[in-house]
């Protein structure tokens, strides 16, 4: 049966925004408050959101049911078919002793754990940020780090909030496009756009991370590397992103910011290396005992891993994968069903398995080919590939619920609620567009859904108030970096990589200060760029 949003259910759309948020202050309450593992956390908001949904919003349950069908398979397919494998990749290199030559091999480079931060969390993550996203950067990184002996709150927590800057050119530039394609934005405007605000936060990114991990005096210990790390991203990323597209700021800028660091390390060193007070004695050696050769071989996985999922990106080889392997079915219910309250048709697509194209097929065929190559058996594989799926089952669900309870809020018109309260706000507005991304990003887990969502919105406000579109919707993408280290599905990721499943609300309080610092830094950018440094925008 046919059924049209209501948006503003309570006919002032300041009470149906503060409705809509409800949800919101829910996960917020029993991650913070209560301490609730985040899958508990996450099945109560998409239980608070089914009931206000169903009573305020009057949407019939069964649209209701199959909207949450849609986000749970979602949640699955992609998201979770990426995870596993990229923990699965990590795993193997665990089983199979390769892991410990990384160490041996990053130990070697340096003991510090301030510039193994700069190295795994800030630089490499950013590089498996470009390639693959969707959560494998932080479990690959946050997982390197506890293996060096980081604290696992600190190792999760710094991974969590370095995947920040590089998040709207992941997985090959998607979030960028998704934001042209929804606003009707030329791509290489959009790229421009984001590329002249988020590299002054990847300048800032190193410090801040070093002074999370060590305060300010200890920081300015590593002052060279931090400014190495710091400018080498953020120029590689605007070059890249202003020159070349949305496509590889992020790659080129972590292998930039790698290289770069290897090069300083060579010729420098800090008077001391700095520890966790309560760490354990130095196990790891740091005088490297493997040779090129064998250090090539335990890194091997993650350029294999690399190229695949570069390969993958090619449009034309994605086009003949989707032709040999290709599902789409309609979610019951949802076909033709859902009105938009200015009488359109919601546009709701079929759900599609992709499942030769998939980033995480990618990511599979790439596990298998280095088991060989690594010196495991493919029964091995196979006793390694089960204990990852042991690993993520409870990540699982609460990525699943929070996809559910996402998908729930979009259909019903709840988002909406929230962003006409938002752009009501007239002149202001360019101040809380990055708030709009943050938002969507943190009930997705994803700035491409967050785009998705909100982008057109951008566009269509910032024309009406005369504020250049391409700012707010550049700000929806870079406002999103800071929702991701405290979306539900961060945490959840983040938190099984370390071994902190079921304590994921001490994650959450380590980061959820940081995100609205950033999110601050970044509101206060985008309304400079509006209204003061106009000749920020790009001509197009």
């Amino acid at each position: 049966m046919p059924w049209t949003q209501v948006t503003d259910p309570l006919h002032h759309i300041a009470l149906s925004a503060g409705i809509a948020f409800v949800p919101i202050l829910v996960i917020f309450y029993f991650l913070i408050i209560k301490k609730a593992p985040g899958h508990i956390a996450s099945l109560l908001t998409l239980l608070s959101a089914v009931l206000i949904v169903l009573l305020i919003y009057r949407m019939p349950f069964t649209l209701i049911a199959s909207s949450a069908l849609n986000g749970a398979l979602y949640g699955l397919f992609p998201i979770c078919w990426i995870i596993l494998n990229a923990l699965f990749l990590f795993n193997l290199t665990v089983k199979s002793g390769q892991f410990e030559i990384i160490k041996n091999f990053m130990a070697s480079v340096t003991p510090d754990r301030r510039l193994q931060a700069l190295l795994i969390a800030f630089s490499f993550g950013a590089f498996l940020e470009g390639t693959g996203g969707f959560g494998a950067p932080v479990a690959i990184s946050a997982s390197i780090l506890i293996g060096l002996g980081f604290d696992p709150l600190y190792a999760a927590g710094i991974c969590l909030i370095a995947n920040t800057s590089p998040v709207p050119f992941g997985s090959i530039g998607t979030a960028t496009i998704m934001a042209s394609k929804v606003s009707d934005i030329p791509e290489m405007a959009v790229s421009q756009m984001i590329g002249r605000t988020l590299p002054i936060l990847s300048l800032i990114l190193p410090m801040y991370l070093s002074v999370i991990m060590c305060g300010w005096n200890k920081s300015k210990q590593i002052m060279p590397a931090i400014f190495t790390a710091g400018f080498t991203f953020a120029f590689v990323q605007w070059y890249s992103s202003n020159y070349l597209g949305p496509y590889l700021p992020d790659v080129l800028a972590g292998i930039a910011t790698i290289f770069a660091l290897m090069v300083l390390l060579k010729y420098w060193k800090p008077k001391e290396n700095w520890r966790f007070d309560h760490e354990p004695p130095q196990t790891i050696d740091t005088v490297l005992h493997h040779s090129s050769g064998e250090v090539l071989r335990a890194w091997s996985p993650f350029i294999v891993m690399s190229l695949f999922v570069i390969a993958w990106g090619i449009p034309s080889i994605k086009t003949a994968l989707n032709h040999l392997g290709f599902i789409k079915f309609d979610i019951p219910g949802l076909k033709d069903t859902i009105y938009k309250s200015d009488g359109n048709l919601l546009a709701i697509k079929p759900f599609e398995i992709n499942y030769l194209s998939a980033t995480g097929t990618a990511v599979l065929l790439a596990d298998l080919v280095c088991i060989p190559v690594i010196g495991l058996s493919f029964g091995e594989g196979w006793i390694v590939f089960k204990q990852t799926l042991r690993q993520l089952i409870i990540p699982a669900i609460t990525v699943s619920s929070v996809l559910a309870f996402a998908f729930v809020a979009n259909y019903s018109g709840m988002s909406t609620s929230i962003a006409k309260a938002l752009a009501s706000t007239g002149t202001l507005f360019p101040f809380f567009s990055p708030i709009l991304g943050w938002l969507g990003v943190f009930l997705t887990g994803s700035d491409t859904s967050s785009n998705a969502l909100f982008c057109k919105l951008q566009s269509t406000t910032a024309d009406a108030i005369g504020v250049h579109p391409v700012v707010t919707v550049a700000a929806n993408a870079s406002g999103g970096v800071a929702g991701k280290m405290i979306s539900p599905q961060s945490i959840a990721i983040a938190a099984a990589s370390v071994g902190l499943t079921g304590k994921e609300h001490h994650l959450f309080r380590f980061t959820i200060k940081h995100s609205f610092i950033m999110l601050i830094i970044l509101s206060i950018i985008t309304l400079l760029q509006a209204y003061v440094f106009k000749w920020l925008i790009p001509v197009y």
